[in-house]
Order: structure tokens, then C-alpha cells, then sequence
């Protein structure tokens, strides 16, 4: 779309037109020469062929004008405005923590098709559904075990979240359940995050048996830093031994980070569980539009410069191409016969 950005400079296009009003050029005498018969020499004058004063005078202020008019066209700031260019900006953070530790390697779950899984293979079904619901939000990935680790970055390419979310292996990380360093990772995870919102998912099946740092300490941590933690436990309650899962433990930390518990036996509460959070931690994103602008003003520029370069070849053409003075003389006398005025070249 064309458009200028300053269209009030159109206001100063009788500016010459006042100036010569107002501030007429002056006047200067010239040598006249007074005869009886003038009015008839005029009229032979034109009939050979003089131009008259007004056409001359219409032709030489055209131009001009047109200079002046392509002049405040470019002083207008002229623009070819491009279609918009939207973006969108994440205002959530979103951290999925993903047990990794042998229990997760039992087969208690069934896909849809009435298969056994494990655990593990259930978490990758539901959750990589659930990261296709979640366009438009930074999403990061931290697997523990023994250990926790950083399986992706915050991003918004979820396609690359979840091809790393399928990569993961039971042990991979370590077989114990290091819960609470997970937690402490993910909040320095958090550190340079702008957004207004930030959430952590936590998914285990065991109680936490490594971390140097308790998990309920590390939820009071990020409740500090504005981080709501929810957690979901999953696999079968009456274990008992290192495989145990602590449900106490898990509503302490949810409860902690301002979050909630979950707790799910199958595939079809893990998936509900998940559905749940997507409508709790509902997708925002901020929308930021731009159009962007073209200068054409160095066109009318170069049109203004090709008008008066034209103008001025004319002139000095002109000047050029007059015929000398002594050519130019034409001798008028009256015929004794009928008392007209006749031209002799």
C-alpha cells in the first residue's frame, strides 16, 4: 500500500504561487518605440506566426510547478507499506521432568491397542500428545535418574522436544531417583527466563533415594522464584523398598510450589492427568505485529532533477538554435496604393 508519512507538506503547494503575489518580481523599463499604426503592425506580426505572450507564459510555469510538486512528494516522505509480519512471543515456560530410573522399565500400562508397556513407553505416548497441544509455549525436557540432565533446552520447537523425548531409555540417566536435583536443575533452568509464567510438570514412580537436596526444600526454592510445580506419580502405591512411591512426599512438593498432585495406575489416568493440566496451564501466547515500510522518496528526487535537467537542455537548445539578429529584422511599409501595411523579408 502506498502511503506518505507526512501529508501536510502538501499544504505548502501555493507557496511559489504567494510568493509571486505578494512579492512580485520587479519591474523594469525598457526602450519602446511608438508608431501610429502599432495595432496593425501586431496583428501582421501574428500572422506571421509569433506565439502569443499567455501561451508562452502557461508553458514556462508548468514545469516549474511540476519541480515544485515532486519536491514536497519526496519531502512528504512517500512509502510502499508491506503486508504485516506477525510474530508470536511465549509468555510461558514450560518444564517437563521425566523419571528415568529402572522402575520405569516395568510393564504394567496398555497402549490402545491392549498391549503392554512400560512405563516409560506410556509417558512417551501421552506426552508427546500432550506437546502438540502446547504450540506456541517454551518447552524444556530434564531427565534423572541417578543424576538429573538436561535432555532439551527451552524451545518452541516442540517436533525437536519430542524426538529427544523418544531417544530417552530407562537407566540412561542412572537407576536410582535423584527427584529433589531435578527440581534444583530446573529452577536454574528458570534463572534467565523473562516470561510471567512458569511451570514445572514432574512425572516419577519412585520416592527419592540420591538428591543431596530434599525435594520439598527445592519446591520452597521455586515457589520463591514464582515456579508452580505439579507432580504426578504413577505405578502401583503398595510397592515397597527403594521402588516405593512417596505419594506424601510428591503432595508436599505440589504443595509447596503453589501446584497440585496427580496420581495415575494406568494409561488412561496419565492421559486424563495430562489433559487436566492443559486446560490448567491453558497455551498464551503474545502476538506482536509489524509492517514493514519502503522509502520511495529518492524516486521523486531523481523525477524533480530529470524534469529541471530537462528544462534547462531546452533553454540552452533554444539559445543555440536562434536565428541571428540582422536574420530576424523584417521591414514593414505602407502600399501608396491601398494604404495597407505589408512585410518585406
Amino acid at each position: 500500500m502506498f502511503a506518505f508519512s507526512y501529508p501536510w507538506i502538501f499544504a505548502l503547494l501555493p507557496l511559489p504561487w504567494l510568493v509571486r503575489v505578494f512579492f512580485p518580481a520587479r519591474q523594469t523599463g525598457g526602450i519602446a518605440v511608438r508608431v501610429p499604426f502599432g495595432a496593425r503592425l501586431s496583428a501582421v506580426m501574428q500572422q506571421q506566426g509569433a506565439v502569443p505572450a499567455t501561451v508562452r507564459k502557461t508553458w514556462k510555469l508548468m514545469l516549474p510547478a511540476l519541480i515544485w510538486l515532486l519536491v514536497l512528494c519526496a519531502l512528504a516522505r512517500p512509502q510502499w507499506i508491506e503486508p504485516p509480519v506477525v510474530k508470536e512471543i511465549p509468555v510461558r515456560d514450560l518444564l517437563l521432568l521425566v523419571d528415568l530410573s529402572s522402575s520405569m522399565d516395568q510393564k504394567d500400562f496398555m497402549n490402545p491397542a491392549g498391549q503392554a508397556i512400560t512405563r516409560l513407553e506410556a509417558v512417551k505416548e501421552v506426552l508427546g500428545d500432550f506437546l502438540v497441544r502446547r504450540k506456541g509455549d517454551r518447552v524444556g525436557l530434564v531427565v534423572f535418574g541417578s543424576a538429573p540432565y538436561l535432555q532439551a533446552p527451552f524451545s518452541t520447537d516442540l517436533s525437536l522436544t519430542r524426538t529427544l523425548l523418544d531417544e530417552c531409555d530407562v537407566g540412561m540417566a542412572g537407576p536410582q531417583t535423584a527427584f529433589g536435583d531435578a527440581i534444583g536443575l530446573g529452577v536454574n533452568l528458570f534463572q534467565d527466563s523473562q516470561v510471567p509464567a512458569k511451570t514445572i510438570i514432574a512425572l516419577t514412580d519412585g520416592n527419592d533415594t540420591k538428591s543431596q537436596v530434599p525435594p520439598v526444600e527445592a519446591a520452597r526454592i521455586a515457589a520463591q522464584r514464582e515456579i508452580r510445580i505439579y507432580t504426578v506419580a504413577m505405578g502401583d502405591p503398595t510397592t515397597a523398598g527403594e521402588d516405593k512411591l512417596d505419594q506424601q512426599a510428591l503432595k508436599d512438593v505440589a504443595q509447596a510450589a503453589k501446584g497440585s498432585y496427580y496420581f495415575a495406575a494406568d494409561r488412561r489416568q496419565l492421559e486424563s492427568i495430562y489433559q487436566e493440566l492443559d486446560k490448567i496451564e491453558t497455551r498464551e501466547v503474545k502476538t506482536i505485529s509489524h509492517r514493514p515500510r519502503r522509502d520511495l522518496y529518492y524516486y521523486f528526487v531523481v523525477a524533480a532533477l530529470f524534469v529541471s535537467l530537462i528544462e534547462k537542455s531546452y533553454t540552452v537548445y533554444r539559445s543555440r538554435r536562434k536565428i541571428p539578429l540582422k536574420a530576424q529584422q523584417t521591414e514593414v511599409r505602407v502600399n501608396p496604393q491601398n494604404g495597407q501595411l505589408e512585410v518585406v523579408s
